[in-house]
């Protein structure tokens, strides 16, 4: 098992959030921060620069999310530093989890101002694909979450397989077992708990229309939600675009150079019950000025009413 965890005791970390976190709303987010390492690896040759770590620090204060998942954290003490930083600029997120993987250059990790009650992380799983058995590229993240007295939430936070070619196998196909495998640990949860408030972000490396990503979201009573967050750029018209397609608002979340293309891939779905707390309005994708520097990704971010 590769995982490290970080929290306040239960009890202190619990009366903290309540004292300190909005009543009423809870903050979600979902960040690709590119290579967050302090040090360089063989693999990652480039340390990421105090000007990047600067413009990552800017665009999550900017949000100001009470529980964030990252994705391509370096090392244990990356993620600490990030935290620290953060803190010292008035944002206090001290509840951590650090999730191992066959990738070990970067890593998914979380951080929250509300203390988890449960970590059911899964840092080792593998997939037969053509007779073969694979690891998962990176470790899910799967955490429950106490944000208020009387509501909590299970949060599943994934790196889905990139979209480079692999020696061992098709990419598409290893991205493909891994939804599978991400989505079986989602029924897992809804199958103790049907009325489950849940949360599946992170960066799943696909368009919405892709195999993968149709795998997580499911179908059926348990079909997950994609919020689709987008720019608040002051767009106040009615859809102009065909009923059968999603308004036609800026909700690009990568730059991928080889290609000079924009891209969808970083997602927040949730369940249906947790749909019904949505605040559509505080649901979006930020405008931050050389947004670039901090990292090729945008962070999406979601927003529900949780009452008091």
């Amino acid at each position: 098992m590769n995982i490290f965890r970080g929290c306040l005791s239960a009890a202190f970390g619990f009366a903290l959030a309540v004292s300190t976190a909005s009543a009423a709303e809870l903050r979600v987010a979902a960040y690709n921060v590119e290579n967050y390492l302090l040090q360089p690896t063989e693999s990652r040759p480039q340390a990421k620069s105090p000007e990047a770590r600067a413009k990552v620090r800017e665009t999550i204060l900017a949000l100001r999310p009470d529980v964030l998942a990252l994705e391509e954290i370096g090392t244990t003490n990356d993620l600490l530093e990030l935290r620290d930083a953060l803190k010292a600029q008035g944002l206090d997120l001290p509840n951590w989890e650090f999730v191992g993987g066959y990738d070990t250059n970067i890593h998914v990790a979380v951080l929250s101002r509300f203390p988890f009650t449960a970590r059911r992380s899964h840092p080792d799983d593998t997939f037969l694909l053509d007779g073969r058995r694979f690891r998962t590229s990176r470790g899910f993240a799967e955490l429950d979450i106490q944000a208020g007295p009387d509501f909590s939430f299970t949060l599943f936070a994934a790196h889905l397989k990139s979209r480079r070619t692999a020696n061992e196998a098709d990419e598409a196909d290893l991205r493909l077992e891994e939804a599978r495998l991400l989505r079986q640990h989602v029924d897992a949860r809804l199958a103790a708990e049907p009325d489950a408030a849940i949360v599946v972000l992170g960066d799943f490396n696909d368009n919405y229309d892709s195999k993968p990503v149709k795998e997580l979201i499911g179908r059926g009573k348990h079909k997950l939600v994609d919020l689709r967050p987008a720019e608040r750029n002051g767009d106040d018209q009615p859809n102009p675009n065909d009923t059968r397609f999603p308004p036609r608002a800026i909700t690009w979340t990568h730059y991928y150079g080889v290609e000079d293309s924009y891209s969808r891939i970083d997602y927040i779905l949730v369940s249906p019950e947790l749909s019904r707390h949505l605040v559509k309005k505080d649901t979006y994708i930020p405008t931050i000025a050389n947004w670039g520097i901090a990292s090729d990704h945008r962070p999406v971010m979601a927003t529900f009413s949780i009452g008091n």
